[in-house]
């Protein structure tokens, strides 16, 4: 089916207190297990594109990629901007066909904030395409985001209502405890869910998890054995993310698990069988942990058979 906007698939996310996968995508793999999983499972999706993967790719690659794959599946299907960081950037993501984009100008003060997003929020809307911004600082490392621990801080809820009114933005990523990457803390991360329930009783807009990987204990596990270093890594709870789906979060950003995934099972073809130099047997068994993965992210979020 066509592209829809991420404010499509959102709000009804919101409305039925279920939560929609946004996954990072970076090459075919990816995005055919992403794909293929909602497809099986009857789940809409959103499929990101950091500015890290544009480079990598190729945006009109990438998004081409996508918006071919994505018409000839029956479920929703959006394409979004992760994280762009200015105007920019985010009028060349809907030059390419993007139906979603973040801008994330968290760093800024609360004007300069406002004055950024509101500009691409005109910009976006005037093509058609809805926009996600953050307000309050996630910690840890995500590509060209880095925020330390004494940088991060969590969204006010009174400020974000008086945001989402001056800059009419469709979606909003709020600093709840989660962080980038892998490293979330030791045991299980703290996520504050009284300030997510205040945040979504003060707007009837989605509300955006970013940091949201579950990072496994089996899926580490496997890593290691097959040779990767990882550390004390830690990710969000299952039940933390079904919690939160039920008072506003409907976009749950995942990208660590499966680039963990994918690595991990390439690893693990090389480490049996050395001489193996055939992609195609080197990805495929990458191809299928990331739709383990993704497919258990649905679950969970409650999106699956929703579409």
């Amino acid at each position: 089916m066509p592209l829809v906007t991420g404010g499509a698939i959102l709000s009804a996310a919101r409305a039925g207190k279920y939560g929609v996968g946004a996954f990072n995508t970076n090459n075919l793999e990816f995005t055919q297990a992403i794909l293929e999983t909602a497809e099986k499972l009857r789940s809409p999706v959103i499929l990101q594109i950091s500015e890290g993967a544009r480079k990598y790719a190729g945006t009109e690659n990438l998004a081409h990629l996508i918006a071919d794959m994505a018409s000839r599946v029956t479920v929703p299907v959006a394409i979004h901007q992760d994280h762009g960081s200015s105007l920019e950037i985010c009028k060349s993501a809907i030059a390419a066909g993007f139906t979603s984009v973040m801008i994330d100008a968290s760093h800024d003060p609360f004007e300069e904030n406002v004055r950024i997003t509101k500009e691409v929020v005109e910009y976006a809307h005037a093509h058609g395409v809805t926009v996600e911004a953050e307000l309050g600082r996630l910690g840890g490392i995500e590509e060209h985001v880095n925020v330390s621990a004494e940088d991060a801080f969590l969204t006010d809820p009174e400020e974000a209502a008086r945001f989402i009114e001056l800059t009419g933005v469709d979606y909003l990523a709020i600093a709840i405890g989660t962080s980038h990457g892998a490293y979330k803390g030791k045991g299980r991360p703290f996520i504050d869910h009284a300030r997510i329930e205040k945040i979504a009783a003060l707007t009837p807009i989605p509300l955006v998890m970013h940091g949201a990987s579950g990072v496994p204990q089996w899926l580490t596990d496997r890593f290691k054995a097959s040779g990767g270093e990882i550390g004390e890594a830690a990710g969000i709870h299952d039940d933390d993310l079904k919690r939160s789906t039920q008072y506003g979060i409907a976009k749950v950003n995942i990208d660590t698990d499966l680039r963990l995934a994918f690595t991990t099972a390439v690893r693990e073809v090389l480490l049996k069988n050395p001489a193996e130099f055939d992609p195609r047997k080197i990805l495929t068994p990458a191809k299928e942990m990331m739709k383990e993965i993704s497919a258990h992210r649905m679950q969970v979020l409650g999106s699956a058979g929703q579409a």
